[in-house]
């Protein structure tokens, strides 16, 4: 039995009876064996064949990995099955017999731990070899009926009673079973060690024994693994009652170590110089390597969204967001991408505006940024189609809550809107549209969708008049400050049925403010928030200016309506009047003219038609400075 064996057992320093250990040193133990009659102590390398130096000539060449090993087929034969069974069917050449063992699990280093086994000499056992010697000896059906205490039966014994029972030597088996497949999985010791991972990991802290359930101590360790062995850990986890924050934080550490250097290489440049193309800065090799990585990544992506927990305080709204840009960049499943939308549309009011820039490009199969017409109509630096349908996601949700919709949200969309507002592919439509996503109740102040329509403007000078109308309808000027009305009045980007309204609606705030009231906002205060006017000799000063501003309008208006008349009673008489004619025109072209129209228009009924484009090109701006 293996008890009886004469092994000797070495624990790591820091190591406690349990095998739990304190440090990164690891439990081993040394197999002596019988010799070989006839062997040297050692083996000898010579050269490139491996070569052991025996009394008795070798008979048996053994190829692996592109090694070649010099041995006695006898010695192999009496521990391994394998070898016994292909026996008959070996070549023999002037050298010996020769076989060649294909996808030898561990390769030839591995295999020259077993010759060693297998000619007596000591043979080490340690968490880093165990995995590759356990499948070796069972891919050369190293059996008991054999002999006694052949290699299967050490090396089971050992991850039995010295690796399961240790927390960072299941950890360290568990990484070398990632390049022994399949063997590791058809032995069941892959089960057998994230099992053993997951209840400690639901169960006690290796360092302390204490009993825990939410702390952390084993992130950093699982985070190792590949992406199989950790989804197959977190799932059993889960399954042992684990709470869903500890779940979510251990996966926002894996996806920290495995994802945000991706981040970091898809580095993208807004907008570039000449015609605002985007720029990509890409650390990414060959096609061949940006395949693979592809590849890889995608898996990642998609693994991690799957096993995220349900429960909206598992994983943080930025996390989200972050797997959202990633999943969409790297083209993951629609339908994960979709439940990424509608998870972060429920915790929105925790996200902010850089989390929202999410890029409007894909890695191609190469590995290089490539346009997805699918995301938007135009080739815009962000995903704005993203956005609007986590927009959506979140009016629903608090539409079934029976939720109010919180000022935040409305300040947010502003702030998003006035950093998309820069590109100068974003057309006026996707603008809008976005814009009004959010029903006008939800904004009790546009001042920040106002600044978001300037910054548009400023980017986008060459728009059609229509546009810039059409722009404007967006934003309610009865909810804007009077700071923001001050600047909007003097603002020459705004057409001028806009600045009427502003002018308009400026006044009435005025009034409103001299007399006591606060109408501004659908009856709640002024936005403290941007240190809007305050001091009532501002006020008074801004009420004597539009007096004078009337009063200007007022004499030119009489003094049109007399030279019309003049006019109009000469040409009876005569066609032509240079004179006049020349003077009416003048007057006719005044912008003061026209303001003291427009204003008239909007302060009785706004029921006029605003002035024509002549007249918007000549108003004049300098009522309120």
């Amino acid at each position: 039995m293996f008890q009886s064996l004469p092994v000797t057992q070495q624990h790591s320093p820091g190591s406690d009876s349990d095998g739990n250990d304190q440090d990164h040193n690891r439990s081993s133990i040394v197999l002596p064996t019988p010799k070989v009659f006839g062997l040297t102590d050692s083996p000898e390398n010579k050269d490139h064949p491996w070569y052991i130096s025996p009394q008795v000539p070798t008979d048996l060449l053994v190829q692996v990995q592109g090694a070649t090993f010099a041995v006695h087929k006898l010695s192999l034969i009496s521990k391994c099955g394998y070898i016994g069974r292909i026996e008959l069917n070996l070549s023999k050449s002037d050298s010996g017999y020769n076989i060649k063992l294909e996808n030898f699990p561990g390769g030839s280093e591995t295999f020259e731990t077993v010759l060693k086994f297998c000619y007596g000499f000591p043979v080490g056992l340690s968490p880093s070899n165990v995995a590759a010697l356990r499948c070796a000896a069972e891919f050369l059906e190293m059996t008991e009926e054999l002999e006694d205490g052949n290699l299967i039966y050490k090396t089971e014994a050992f991850l039995t009673f010295v690796v399961l029972s240790s927390w960072r030597d299941s950890i360290t088996v568990l990484k070398s079973c990632e390049s022994l497949s399949p063997w590791a999985q058809n032995i069941q010791l892959v089960r057998r060690c994230r099992d053993s991972i997951a209840q400690k990991a639901s169960r006690e802290n290796p360092n302390t024994g204490d009993i825990v359930n939410n702390e952390s101590w084993w992130f950093d360790d699982v985070a190792i693994l590949c992406i199989d062995h950790f989804m197959r850990i977190i799932t059993a986890v889960r399954a042992n009652g684990t709470k869903p924050e500890t779940v979510g934080s251990c996966i926002m550490k894996y996806a920290e170590k495995w994802l945000l250097s991706m981040d970091e290489e898809i580095g993208v440049r807004r907008y570039g110089s000449g015609k605002n193309e985007l720029q990509w800065n890409i650390s990414s090799g060959g096609k061949q390597e940006g395949t693979a990585h592809h590849k890889e990544h995608k898996i990642v992506i998609e693994s991690l969204v799957s096993i995220l927990p349900s429960q909206n305080e598992g994983v943080s709204c930025k996390f989200l967001l972050w797997m959202l840009k990633m999943a969409t960049i790297y083209l993951v499943s629609p339908a994960l991408i979709f439940e990424l939308e509608k998870r972060v549309g429920m915790t929105l009011e925790n996200a902010n505006v850089d989390d929202l820039l999410i890029p409007s490009y894909t890695i191609g199969d190469q590995g290089m940024p490539v346009y997805n017409p699918s995301f938007t109509e135009e080739y815009t630096a962000h995903n704005i189609g993203v956005v609007q349908r986590i927009l959506e996601h979140f009016l629903m949700h608090e539409h079934q809550q029976q939720k109010p919709i919180k000022p935040g949200i409305s300040k947010l969309l502003d702030n998003y809107l006035a950093e998309v507002a820069r590109d100068p592919n974003l057309s006026v439509s996707k603008f809008q549209a976005l814009a009004e996503t959010l029903p006008e109740n939800a904004r009790t102040c546009d001042d920040g969708l106002y600044r978001a329509i300037d910054i548009y403007l400023k980017s986008h000078p060459k728009l059609l008049e229509h546009e810039q109308r059409r722009l404007c309808k967006v934003m309610n000027c009865e909810k804007l400050s009077l700071d923001a009305c001050m600047h909007a009045a003097q603002n020459d980007r705004l057409p001028l049925r806009s600045v009427i309204q502003v002018l308009f609606a400026e006044q009435v705030k005025i009034r409103a403010v001299m007399q006591g009231k606060d109408q501004a906002g659908n009856g709640e205060n002024i936005d403290q928030e941007h240190s809007w006017l305050s001091t009532s000799t501002e006020i008074t000063t801004l009420r004597v200016e539009l007096e004078k501003v009337k009063l200007q309008m007022a004499e030119l208006q009489r003094d049109y309506s007399e030279l019309k008349v003049d006019y109009d009673k000469l040409h009876s008489k005569q066609r032509s009047l240079p004179t006049w004619s020349f003077g009416w025109k003048k007057i006719k072209k005044s912008s003061i003219f026209h303001r003291r129209t427009d204003i008239e228009e909007s302060e009785d009924a706004q029921q006029r038609s605003s002035p024509d484009n002549n007249r918007a090109r000549f108003r004049r701006r300098k009522s309120i400075s």
